[in-house]
Order: structure tokens, then C-alpha cells, then sequence
């Protein structure tokens, strides 16, 4: 299975601490090190993956658990909690255009407590389709301590497509316009790119998403 390019700077050291201690020591004081370069490797794996196809699917930016949903005025909100066992890959929900990119630096609060979403260091990036205008906030845990982004304001995004990841547990918050209304509830599992958040309707209307 494809591994993420930032799993590089972890493998090299793991592995050739792996090697030193193997030969210095012996094989069994490898073991550590090689069940470590193990973990990075399932932890920063990124598949292959197909989106469905459909018009005005949602898809979800993460793998991981539903925590919240919650509708507002100015559109619905839905938090993704990823443990350390799910993919860490962020994929873009929707089709469109990267109009924005923020990170905000801050706190390691465990990432399920509401004041996480505020507090805790994050990355929002918005995205405007033809129907709306999408939020997704990449937000850090208590295990999480780098956010990356790969995208940059003008960059255009297919549905499902790679955005970023976060490193070691963390969550991600996926912002809807007006008129899109999730079809997920708390507790569902979901995968990035592959599970159907919400189906837009054809009088979506058109408004700016905050973080």
C-alpha cells in the first residue's frame, strides 16, 4: 500500500536504529525500533481511492467517527474524529475551488472536546463550488503536532482528492453552505473520499463558510 512522503523523516531514523541496535546488540534489541517503523508505516499509509459517482455528493474529508452534527443558519457542521488506527489522510469533500487557506497556531487539547475547535492549533481551507461554499478545518489532538496542507488558494480540487493529513490522531471539521444538510449522524463511521456526507440540491444557495 502507498505510504505518505512524511512518513520519511520517521522511517530513516527508525530504521536505522533498527540496524545499529540488530548489530551491536543483537537481533532482539531491534525489535522496538522495527515494531515503531511498523506503526508509521500503517499510520501514514495512503490508499488508492475511487469516489462515487454522483451529482452533488458530499464526501467526507476523513476517515474516522462522526462526534457532532450540527445545523446553523448559515449551514451545517459535522466533526470527523480520527484515532490513531484510522488513515490520516484529509481529502477535499467537493469539486471547486481552493479560495483560502488559514492555520492557526494553539493548544493540543484532546481533539472530541468542543473546546478543540477553537483553541487547539488548526488549518482551514475553504472551498467554493458551484453550489456553495465549503469549510474544512484540519484540527490537532493531543497526539497530533503538524498539520499539513497541500493545497494553496487558486489550486483547483476534484471530489475526493487529496488535501492534506494531520500527524497522529487528530480531527476534522467539514462545514456546509445553506440548503446542504448532512446525512450522517453521530457515530457513524466514515471514510475520506469514499462516504457520502450530504447530497446537494439544485437551489443550494451560495454563502461564505467560517472555520
Amino acid at each position: 500500500m502507498p505510504v505518505a512522503v512524511q512518513a520519511v523523516p520517521f522511517l530513516l531514523p527508525l530504521g536505522l536504529l533498527a540496524v545499529i541496535l540488530g548489530l551491536v546488540l543483537g537481533p532482539l534489541y531491534s525489535l522496538v525500533p522495527l515494531g515503531a517503523f511498523g506503526f508509521v508505516l500503517f499510520f501514514f499509509r495512503d490508499p488508492e481511492r475511487v469516489p462515487p459517482i454522483g451529482h452533488g455528493l458530499v464526501l467526507a474529508p476523513a476517515d474516522g467517527r462522526v462526534t457532532v452534527v450540527e445545523s446553523f443558519p448559515e449551514g451545517a457542521r459535522v466533526s470527523i474524529f480520527l484515532s490513531l488506527f484510522n488513515c490520516h489522510i484529509n481529502r477535499s469533500p467537493v469539486t471547486g475551488v481552493v479560495r483560502e487557506t488559514h492555520y492557526s497556531p494553539g493548544r493540543f487539547h484532546p481533539a472530541w472536546q468542543p473546546r478543540a475547535r477553537h483553541s487547539n492549533e488548526r488549518n482551514h481551507i475553504v472551498i467554493e463550488t458551484d453550489h456553495g461554499v465549503y469549510g474544512v478545518t484540519q484540527i490537532a489532538g493531543v497526539a497530533a503536532r503538524r498539520i499539513v496542507c497541500t493545497k494553496n488558494p487558486g489550486d483547483t480540487v476534484r471530489s475526493g482528492e487529496r488535501i492534506g493529513l494531520i500527524q497522529f490522531g487528530s480531527r476534522t471539521d467539514l462545514r456546509f453552505p445553506p440548503g446542504v444538510d448532512p446525512i450522517v449522524k453521530v457515530g457513524d463511521r466514515v471514510r475520506g473520499g469514499l462516504t457520502v456526507m450530504a447530497i446537494e440540491s439544485g437551489d443550494t444557495n451560495r454563502a461564505a463558510v467560517g472555520g
